[in-house]
């Protein structure tokens, strides 16, 4: 298991320099002037422009820039914001702030659009059952952003339970309205999931042995239902938490929430081709790690998968 661990750790690699090299082109592509529109309206002379251009190695031709930027990454040195800070500096504080929100989001999903899942295959065809289809089907169809501005202003607005806005305060309380809004839609996913998953191994050949052995029928959904069933459902988690981390962008604004998700919406607005780049490898990166997490978890899932 481990020189699998290993082997999926090198194909990492190849993963990060095509995604960096991608958003690079993207970002080079994209129209306008960055370095004009730092200044405005202002007059700057064209050999201010020049020297900022090239403080930004932005007169380099396009793999050139791509490669200095990899340059520096291998040193953790993300070149600066047009606000001239280090990028570093920006992402170090804004990556806490979304991981603590987007671990929130996934706990919230995952508990309980695993145990309303479970219920629902326990009891497929009855009012909850339905009931969870129909209310899963209608979050999955409304945008998470109206979700957001509705809930801000009934739960934040017009009684008070929580903050409308979050700043700078990003404690747990704070963060938990913008939590349920980012999980909604991955807890729909979740419990249609876990119901089709949980309906499908009632009647498999092993469930049935398990009861014909005389096993209680708690044992048999814990240990040869629900552990089974739960494959698809850390498969969904697994992917989710990089999806959460990019979905952070809209409830971030919505909150004012000043986390990684703001800080690329600003970069893009700007152009900003560092931070841009820095931003999606380590969303890059966050996907990876989940993923080889996920696929470690499989063996302890089903004791029938192995790995050669």
């Amino acid at each position: 298991m481990w020189w699998y661990a290993a082997r999926r750790i090198l194909q990492t690699i190849p993963v990060i320099l095509g995604s960096t090299l991608l958003i690079y082109a993207l970002v080079f592509l994209r129209p306008g002037d960055p370095i004009r529109a730092i200044f405005g309206d202002k007059p700057v002379s064209d050999a201010v422009i020049e020297q900022v251009r090239a403080q930004y190695n932005f007169d380099q031709p396009f793999l050139v820039q791509w490669l200095l930027f990899l340059k520096g990454a291998i040193t953790l040195d993300f070149g600066q914001s047009f606000t001239g800070r280090d990028v570093s500096d920006l992402v170090a504080e804004a990556f806490p702030v979304t991981i603590k929100l987007a671990l929130m989001a996934l706990v919230i999903e995952a508990v309980l659009g695993i145990i309303a899942g479970t219920i629902a295959g326990l009891r497929k065809g009855k009012l909850f059952d339905s009931t969870m289809l129909v209310t899963s089907l209608l979050v999955i169809a409304v945008p998470i952003f109206v979700f957001g501005f509705v809930m801000q202003l009934i739960f934040g607005v017009k009684l008070g339970w929580f903050p409308p806005t979050v700043g700078g305060n990003t404690s747990f309380y704070n963060l938990l309205l913008p939590a349920i809004v980012l999980a909604l839609v991955s807890f729909a996913y979740i419990v249609r999931l876990t119901r089709t998953s949980v309906a499908g191994n009632l009647t498999a050949d092993h469930v049935r042995t398990a009861r014909a052995k005389g096993l209680s029928e708690g044992v048999v959904v814990r240990r040869h239902v629900l552990r089974n069933s739960l494959i698809p459902t850390v498969t969904f988690l697994g992917a989710d938490l990089g999806a959460l981390m990019a979905g952070a962008i809209v409830t971030e604004g919505i909150f004012n929430i000043p986390g990684i998700g703001n800080l690329a919406f600003n970069a893009i607005k700007r152009g900003e081709t560092p931070t841009i780049v820095s931003v999606v490898t380590i969303m890059v990166l966050v996907y990876v790690l989940t993923s080889l997490i996920v696929d470690l978890l499989y063996a302890w899932l089903d004791p029938r998968i192995r790995y050669a």
